[in-house]
C-alpha cells in the first residue's frame, strides 16, 4: 500500500540557487538567492530584495530545506532584530557558494580580465613592445607552477667563491619578493593584476617592465634655475647601505628633467616653461610632489598618455 510521507514544517524545498552563506554565534545561516542577483545588489544595480532572494527565509540548510528556528536567530543576531534585516546581513557580508560551471565561468572570466590588464601595462623594456596575452599567459603559469616564483639566477654562484652566509642572505631576499600563485575569485581582477606585474617585474621569466607615462610639465619660468638638493641614485631607490644620503646642487629644472626618462619636447611659453616626455609609473608620485611644494601650487603635472607601448608588427 503506498504510504503518505510528511514533509516536516519548516522544510522548504528549493532548486537553482545561489547561497548565501554567514557563520554567526556557532551557528551557520544560509539564505537562498537568485543567480547572478547576488553580485548586482551588492555592486547597487539591484536594490530590490524581491528580485534577490527566491524566499524571504533564513535557513540552516537550503539543500535540506531546514529553516532557521526563531531561538537561533534570536540569539546570534539579538532578540529584536528584524528577519529583514537578518537577511541583509547575510546577503551584504556572508560567503557566496556557487556550483561549479558558475565557479569556473567566473574563474575565466578574471583569469582573461587579469590577463588583459597586466598584458597593456608591461612591456619588453629593450623594444618597448607589448607582449601577446599568450605570453604573458605562458609567464604567470610559469611563476605559478614554480609556487609563485620563477627560477632567478644567483649571481654569487658565478664565481664559485660565494660563502654560506651570502647564499643565505640571498634566500632571505627571495622570499622577500612579491610571488604569483594564481587567479583566485575573491579578489578583484585590477588588484590581482598589480600582484602579477609585481611579480613578472621581480622574477623575470620573460624580460619585462612597466609602460612609460607620457607627461607634461607645467612650471613658472622664474623659479626654474632656483638652487634645490638633488638626490642620488641611491637615495631614489631608498638610502644608501651606511645610512649617509648625499645630496648634489641642480636646480628646479635640473631635478624636473631628472624624473623624465626621455623628453619629447620642451619650451618656454610666455612665463612658463613646458616640458613633455616620458616617466616612469613609479616616479609619477614624486614628481607631482616636487613640482607642486616647489611652485607653491603654479605648476603642474598632466598626465597624456598611462601607457605607452608599441604594438608587435
Amino acid at each position: 500500500m503506498p504510504q503518505n510521507i510528511n514533509q516536516p514544517s519548516n522544510q522548504i524545498r528549493l532548486t537553482n540557487v545561489s547561497l548565501v552563506r554567514l557563520k554567526k554565534g556557532k551557528k551557520r545561516f544560509e539564505i537562498a538567492c537568485y543567480k547572478n542577483k547576488v553580485l548586482e545588489y551588492r555592486s547597487g544595480v539591484e536594490t530590490d530584495l524581491d528580485n534577490v532572494l527566491q524566499i524571504p527565509s533564513v535557513f540552516l540548510s537550503v539543500s535540506k530545506g531546514q529553516t532557521a528556528p526563531t531561538q537561533d536567530l534570536a540569539k546570534a543576531f539579538g532578540p529584536k532584530t528584524p528577519v529583514n534585516d537578518i537577511i541583509m546581513e547575510i546577503l551584504k557580508k556572508g560567503e557566496m557558494q556557487v556550483g561549479e560551471k558558475e565557479r569556473h565561468a567566473q574563474l575565466e572570466r578574471v583569469h582573461n580580465e587579469v590577463i588583459d590588464i597586466v598584458a597593456g601595462k608591461l612591456v619588453d623594456p629593450r623594444s618597448k613592445r607589448v607582449y601577446t596575452t599568450g605570453m604573458i599567459e605562458k609567464a604567470l603559469d610559469q611563476l605559478s607552477s614554480q609556487g609563485g616564483a620563477a627560477h632567478k639566477p644567483d649571481e654569487s654562484k658565478g664565481s664559485g667563491t660565494a660563502t654560506p652566509t651570502n647564499g643565505e642572505a640571498g634566500k632571505e631576499k627571495a622570499k622577500e619578493l612579491p610571488t604569483w600563485t594564481g587567479v583566485v575569485t575573491t579578489k578583484s581582477a585590477k588588484s590581482q593584476a598589480l600582484d602579477a606585474m609585481k611579480a613578472l617585474i621581480a622574477w623575470q621569466p620573460i624580460p619585462v617592465s612597466r609602460a612609460r607615462m607620457r607627461l607634461r610639465v607645467t612650471c613658472p619660468s622664474n623659479i626654474l634655475k632656483q638652487a634645490v638638493k638633488m638626490p642620488t641614485k641611491k637615495e631614489a631607490q631608498d638610502e644608501s647601505e651606511d645610512g649617509e644620503s648625499e645630496k648634489s646642487s641642480g636646480t628646479v629644472k635640473d631635478r624636473i628633467l631628472s624624473y623624465v626618462e626621455q623628453v619629447e619636447a620642451q619650451e618656454t611659453v610666455g612665463q612658463e616653461w613646458e616640458v613633455v616626455g616620458f616617466v616612469e609609473p613609479g616616479a609619477f608620485r614624486l614628481l607631482g610632489e616636487f613640482v607642486g611644494s616647489e611652485t607653491k601650487g603654479r605648476g603642474r603635472v598632466e598626465v597624456l598618455d598611462m601607457a605607452i607601448t608599441h604594438e608587435g608588427d
